[in-house]
């Protein structure tokens, strides 16, 4: 139990920290949004006036303080681009988002796991899932959605290229080939360390003696080999979904997906900085919440990690 809040005390930590740096940085970044939102035309006084109305002349920390205060209630302020709330604008685009990284995330456990283990069931297909993993892993995103749609979209004709369709059959249909895209590599990456880590596994001693035991290859592999497996597989995968929030920013635009990923590009250009520090946030707390899962889910399978977690 001590383990587990300690764990949770260096999350909250982390974000306060990440918070800190992200609203440093855009405070530090070229650019003044006043005058992009003044336009280049303006006057000084103009510049000044919508300065003093959004509060960008107030000090930074006093501009910090009531920016981290507002988020915690989920008040982002509001944006300079569209003239509304942060939170109204992104209240329909993060389900878009996570619905998108869900299913990735489902095709990457899937398919990934699935080439892990293949090899340790069938040792013939070992080169064939090695060289296909590495192949996996050397194509980048945006080069794997333009495939895609080039295959299954313009050729076959099988899946939309663009939008997000409407209800549940049609949200599958339209986020089947981003959804690929994003898992691509990803799927690769996962099947690698599984992989090794099962061969790992099956190479130990206490493996062998359950073989030589007598006892049936399925519950050796269950209870023996994918039990001590487990920890390094749920480590990258806790890595991995937290990298796909990140990596949905390409597969959004490469597919005209109205999510986070095409928000952020579009704010960043504007210079809204309230929207890319509301989007930024919540990357990261995705991002902590995915590795503070995984070491939760550490502490459960091996009681080795929580006791050295409780000495340190």
């Amino acid at each position: 139990m001590r383990s587990a809040v300690r764990i949770c005390g260096t999350a909250l930590g982390t974000l306060l920290v990440a918070s800190l740096l992200i609203y440093g940085a855009l405070a530090l970044a070229p650019g003044d949004p006043a005058t992009e939102l003044a336009g280049p035309r303006a006057t000084p006084k103009l510049i000044a006036q919508i300065r003093h109305q959004y509060g960008l002349d107030r000090p930074f920390p006093v501009r910090y303080w009531d920016w981290l205060t507002g988020a915690l209630h989920g008040d982002f302020g509001i944006s300079l681009q569209f003239h509304q709330s942060v939170s109204s604008l992104l209240a329909p685009r993060v389900p878009v988002t996570l619905e998108l990284v869900a299913y990735a995330s489902l095709i990457i456990l899937v398919i990934g796991l699935g080439l892990g283990m293949l090899p340790s069931l069938l040792p013939r297909l070992n080169v064939l899932v090695t060289v296909t993993t590495g192949l996996g892993i050397a194509v980048p995103t945006f080069v794997a959605a333009l495939v895609l749609v080039e295959i299954f979209a313009l050729k076959l004709g099988w899946f939309p290229a663009v939008g997000t369709g409407s209800g549940f059959g049609g949200q599958v249909q339209h986020l089947t080939l981003p959804a690929f895209a994003l898992a691509f590599s990803w799927a690769a990456y996962v099947a690698q360390i599984s992989r090794a880590s099962v061969r790992e596994q099956q190479g130990r001693e206490h493996v062998a003696t359950a073989r030589g035991r007598g006892l049936p290859s399925a519950l050796v592999f269950r209870h023996h080999v994918l039990r001590n497996a487990a920890v390094p597989i749920i480590t990258v995968s806790g890595l991995t979904v937290a990298g796909l929030i990140a990596g949905s920013i390409v597969v959004e635009t490469a597919f005209g997906i109205g999510g986070m990923g095409s928000l952020l590009v579009q704010s960043v250009s504007a210079k809204d900085y309230n929207v890319v520090l509301a989007i930024s946030l919540i990357l990261v707390v995705a991002f902590v919440l995915a590795t503070t899962l995984s070491d939760l889910a550490h502490l459960a399978l091996d009681p080795r990690i929580r006791d050295r977690v409780a000495r340190s």
